[in-house]
Order: C-alpha cells, then sequence, then structure tokens
C-alpha cells in the first residue's frame, strides 16, 4: 500500500512540474508573440515612412533639377525635334 502511495504521489509531482512547466511556456510564448506583433508594427510604421521618401526623391521636378544641375542636361529647341513616323 505504502508503495502505490509514493508512485502516485510521484505522478502527482510530475504532474503539477508538467502542469507548471507548460504554464510557463505559454506565457513565455505569449510575450514573445506580443513583442514580435510590436516590431512588426514598427516595421510597418518605418515602410510606409521609406515609402513616403521614395516618392519625395522621385519627383519629375526633382529628377529634372538634377538633370539640369549635376549632369548639364535640358530641354531640347523646337528645331532640334525630329518626329520618327512608324
Amino acid at each position: 500500500m505504502a508503495r502505490i502511495n509514493l508512485i502516485l504521489l510521484a505522478i502527482i509531482l510530475l504532474s503539477a512540474l508538467a502542469a507548471v512547466s507548460t504554464n510557463h511556456r505559454a506565457r513565455k510564448l505569449v510575450t514573445e508573440y506580443e513583442r514580435e506583433q510590436q516590431r512588426m508594427r514598427a516595421l510597418e510604421v518605418e515602410w510606409g515612412q521609406l515609402q513616403l521618401e521614395q516618392s519625395t526623391w522621385a519627383t519629375h521636378a526633382r529628377i529634372e533639377q538634377i538633370a539640369r544641375d549635376k549632369l548639364g542636361m535640358r530641354a531640347p529647341k523646337s528645331g532640334q525635334i525630329i518626329a520618327v513616323e512608324p
């Protein structure tokens, strides 16, 4: 009888330890999930800012200004334009 009680006590202790371990792991995973959700939101904000920056850098007026200032390009005069018919 004492032997059965010891076996049952060991099983109860192992079950309790498993429950505590599982609960701890679940809480740890929830914390990690929330951290990754927060990181995802921060990356979405950064992505939006980068898209806005890209649209600012790629405006037609800015490209034209760079072409004139840095590359020395200019629009051709009307006499310099030749139309090619297909």
